[in-house]
């Protein structure tokens, strides 16, 4: 009787065995499906196919950034180009201001004074020297009183059109400098002489630099 137990509990056991056996091989199975179907379902899971540029993650391939040495490269390249040229600096200007008519700035007189204004010269902060001039007729103070007038006709004539008054001085010279003879060699009246003295000079260019003063050498002490 003991050993009929034995039999059928040797045989239960030997069930079991064999029941636990083939549900860890199913288990198995279903576990290699899964991943086998995984690895086909997920195109990133495949080995033999290759990144795509630009794409960041594992398996990608980094765009390369440029070099220091490039970068500097162009920028060198950038401040080259942008360099700005250097500009050549203004000369002084000395124009004659034809005025025979007395002291009004008339279309001629305005025609030289139009191209003052687009001088380079006038845009740099240096005076303007005005020197009204007449013919020999008339007496001296008459004359000091016309060339004056001539020259601040003119200059009232740049102040409308912008220009500061505290860069003009105006000088008045009468009859002294005359660029034409007042008469002829006969003793005549020299009338196209005479209409160019009545003129102002206009002169721009940088201020006169003061002469320096010598200084007294130190005297010596003769020696005793």
């Amino acid at each position: 009787m003991m050993i009929r137990k034995t039999t059928m509990k040797i045989r239960t056991a030997r069930s079991l065995t064999s029941a636990l056996a083939l549900a860890m091989g199913a288990l198995a199975l279903s576990a290699c499906e899964v991943r086998r179907d995984g690895t086909e379902e997920d195109p990133a899971a495949d080995p033999t196919e290759e990144p795509v540029a630009g794409e960041t993650g594992a398996g990608a391939t980094p765009t390369p950034s440029p070099t220091p040495t490039e970068t500097g490269s162009i920028i060198r390249e950038d401040l080259a180009t942008d360099a700005p040229e250097e500009s050549e600096p203004a000369e002084p200007i000395e124009v004659v201001i034809p005025m025979p008519g007395g002291a009004e700035v008339d279309a001629a007189a305005q025609r030289v004074l139009v191209n003052v204004l687009s001088s380079d010269a006038m845009d740099e902060d240096w005076p303007i020297v005005l020197g009204g001039h007449t013919d020999s007729s008339g007496n001296d103070q008459a004359n000091l009183r016309a060339s004056r007038a001539r020259a601040e006709a003119v200059a009232a004539w740049l102040v409308e059109y912008g220009v500061d008054d505290d860069r003009i001085e105006v000088i008045a010279f009468g009859e002294q400098n005359p660029i034409a003879p007042n008469a002829l060699p006969d003793g005549s009246e020299n009338e196209q002489g005479r209409r160019r003295n009545r003129r102002v000079d206009l002169r721009i260019a940088p201020p006169a630099r003061p002469n320096p003063s010598p200084t007294p050498s130190a005297s010596r002490t003769p020696a005793d």
